[in-house]
């Protein structure tokens, strides 16, 4: 498949998003548009991981603020090094879709260098699957400089997996490309997606979202000013989409069942949802299932959940915003197992 043609489909591709109707490319308008331009001038094409936000303008701004600020723009840390952090959580998260279009990226780059064995990459590798889940995080295999960009791209991946495993199929590729010239296609996914002159400026993200005071959760990213800020106006605009779309009550609950989460998944059934939900009002049930699985299991979302969301009122906007709430809740409780070992956090 010619770049030029990988290009078109990834931009048609916003029609693959399941559940919610994404804004087309060519009727976007304001915040929506600016993210959109941003995205592909600085990713190199239309991601539909951050499309898919796009019912909802300030969720969209701050899933690109945290992607971009940490796997895209240039920094500390080399893209390779980023994009297998971002490969490695989204295998422990059972996000095919992104382990695909991640490790496509990875492959590529560590090919181009020539240089497959590298002990630093390999550190960072084994670290985040040891730090799947809490307790396990006591020796960082980075520098004080480098952890705000590896941590940051590990949360970012926790966060865009659930939304992925939500919205999106399991691969990025056209379901009717054959198999046999699928390994073709990746490698020209790759070459679209290859950094040039080390990747964008970092930064100019920011100016999406307004400015936000920082929680001391983020000690972890104070050793890069512009992560922190990053996260922290993501944050604020996400707890304030969790204030207009996830009903309090439900809030409470995720956080509580959070607060005792340890990383670990809570199984094939989701018997355990019922019995956490079940002390929920009627009216908050549906949203309240639909935010704990997103949450602890995105991989178990199905229409059946979706659709009592919907029962319950909820549009395309409130459901971007319920699953955005959740997914970063979750991650930002991964943040701090992932920070134990930060002399930051200490």
């Amino acid at each position: 498949m010619a770049p030029t043609l990988v290009r078109l489909y990834l931009r048609r591709s916003l029609r693959q998003t399941r559940h919610v109707k994404a804004v087309p490319t060519r009727a976007a308008r304001g915040l929506v548009a600016e993210v959109y331009r941003q995205v592909e001038r600085d990713f190199g094409m239309m991601a539909p991981p951050v499309g898919l936000h796009s019912p909802s303008p300030e969720a969209l701004a701050a899933s690109w603020l945290i992607l971009r600020e940490t796997l895209v723009a240039r920094g500390h840390v080399d893209r390779a090094s980023k994009e297998l952090v971002a490969t490695s959580v989204s295998a422990a998260n059972r996000c095919p879709y992104c382990e695909d279009v991640h490790g496509t990226t990875v492959a590529g780059l560590v090919a181009a260098e020539d240089r497959r064995d590298n002990a630093e990459r390999e550190r960072i590798e084994a670290w985040v699957k040891e730090t799947a889940t809490a307790g396990t995080a006591d020796n960082l295999p980075f520098t004080a400089v480098q952890a705000p960009e590896i941590i940051g791209t590990a949360v970012a991946f926790h966060y865009y997996n659930r939304m992925v495993n939500v919205f999106l199929g399991d691969s990025p590729l056209p379901p009717h490309v054959p198999e046999a010239a699928r390994p073709r296609a990746r490698r020209v996914l790759s070459w679209i997606l290859r950094p040039s002159g080390g990747g964008p400026r970092a930064g100019t993200s920011l100016r999406l979202l307004p400015a936000a005071r920082q929680p001391d959760e983020l000690c972890w990213a104070r050793a890069n000013p512009i992560v922190a800020d990053a996260f922290a106006r993501a944050y604020a605009a996400l707890d304030a989409a969790g204030e207009r779309s996830v009903p309090a009550s439900v809030r409470d609950l995720v956080r509580r069942h959070l607060r005792a989460w340890d990383g670990e998944p809570p199984g094939i059934s989701r018997s355990w949802v019922d019995e956490a939900t079940a002390e929920l009002s009627e009216a908050d049930q549906a949203v309240g299932r639909f935010a704990l699985v997103v949450a602890l299991a995105a991989y178990q979302v199905d229409d059946g959940l979706v659709a009592a969301v919907r029962r319950a009122g909820a549009g395309d906007r409130e459901l971007v915003e319920v699953a955005a709430w959740a997914s970063m809740a979750a991650a930002r409780r991964v943040s701090t197992w992932l920070a134990a070992g930060s002399s930051a956090c200490g």
